[in-house]
């Protein structure tokens, strides 16, 4: 009796880090209060922390648009910040304090090293981030990520943000050779993972544990709210 091969659908998995593996929130909010106790700049409090975590998110989303350039990204956010709370200090000595202290905490998001460890062999599975070079890479050796993925791809190194084409032209050029509608991107933001699927021609999975709106002009493919779900996308296509 002949059995037949059941085709896989996906052969690669390129993986957002930040609040998809792993909770960047914490480390943003540890990193933040630590920072401020060297700085002497007295109690970081939680509404504090909100306050720059929007400032934060609004400067990468200018940077993902082209309205300015990463190094304004780390003095501007600080520089808003201070001036918002009233606080005097240098902005650049909070960011690489700042900065430094994100590899202090690192706590991973619905199980998500098991999940990796799962699909590792099973898939190629890339990472694909945003952020400093130094501290992606510190993360991802303290996490043991690096023991998981078949590649790392940092916005530092490429020259290009997520959602830049530059940036996914780049990956699709060093991942192993596949069609592009073997290749799906899982990450938790819209303007810079799933814009930057589209932007790409690439399957997305949008991961939305807080169940947001989804939006009319992005083509999300896949939608979930736990990772674990991933599995039953993957198995079922």
């Amino acid at each position: 009796m002949c059995c037949l091969a059941v085709k896989q659908l996906f052969k690669v998995i390129l993986w957002d880090l930040d609040n998809t593996i792993l909770d960047f929130l914490l480390a943003e909010k540890n990193s933040l209060k630590a920072a401020f106790r060297e700085l002497g700049l007295g109690k970081c409090t939680d509404n504090m922390v909100k306050l720059y975590s929007s400032i934060n998110v609004k400067h990468w989303e200018m940077l993902e648009r082209g309205e300015i350039k990463k190094k304004d990204v780390y003095r501007l956010r600080f520089q808003e910040f201070l001036n918002e709370i009233g606080k005097d200090a240098n902005p650049s000595e909070l960011n690489e304090l700042y900065e430094r202290g994100i590899c202090d905490t690192v706590e991973f998001i619905d199980d998500s090293f098991k999940i990796l460890s799962f699909l590792k062999g099973k898939y190629k599975q890339y990472c694909v981030t945003n952020g400093r070079k130094d501290v992606q890479k510190d993360r991802l050796k303290i996490s043991k990520l690096d023991t998981v993925f078949d590649g790392v791809f940092i916005s530092d190194v490429i020259g290009y943000e997520k959602p830049n084409k530059g940036f996914f032209d780049y990956v699709l050029k060093h991942i192993i050779p596949c069609k592009k509608d073997e290749i799906l991107i899982i990450g938790d933001s819209l303007t810079s993972d799933m814009r930057g699927g589209n932007n790409a021609g690439i399957k997305c999975c949008w991961f939305n544990p807080n169940g947001k709106e989804k939006p009319c002009d992005l083509i999300i493919d896949y939608e979930i709210k736990e990772l674990s779900e991933i599995r039953d996308i993957l198995e079922n296509e």
